[in-house]
């Protein structure tokens, strides 16, 4: 298990930074797993899977991971595949819990 995926999310209060340069590099080089940071300002992966049931399986996985997390990624359903976009909305950016939650969703394929 990546040890990202062992932490907790923890929710954004507001009046933080959100990460920047070698902070997201370093956090991605630990994340792995196809994930992209666009624009220094949100994850992004693709999913693929062998049809729309698979798809929606992940799909009401992550759901209810983020229910419990408290943190809510944008989801994108379509046949044989899920694309997720992750980012703390209250900083307009990037912060750990980001991270751990994309690591998270790795974890539920497993």
């Amino acid at each position: 298990m990546n040890e990202l995926a062992k932490g907790t999310c923890i929710p954004c209060k507001g009046g933080v930074p959100p990460l920047k340069g070698e902070e997201l590099e370093a956090l991605l080089e630990k994340l792995g797993n196809g994930w992209k940071i666009i624009k220094e300002h949100h994850l992004e992966k693709e999913y693929l899977f062998g049809n729309f049931r698979e798809a929606l399986d992940f799909t009401n996985k992550v759901g209810e991971m983020a229910e419990n997390q408290g943190h809510h990624p944008d989801i994108f359903l379509a046949w044989g595949k899920v694309r997720l976009t992750i980012w703390t909305h209250k900083i307009d950016g990037l912060t750990e819990s980001d991270f751990i939650f994309a690591a998270k969703a790795d974890h539920e394929l497993l």
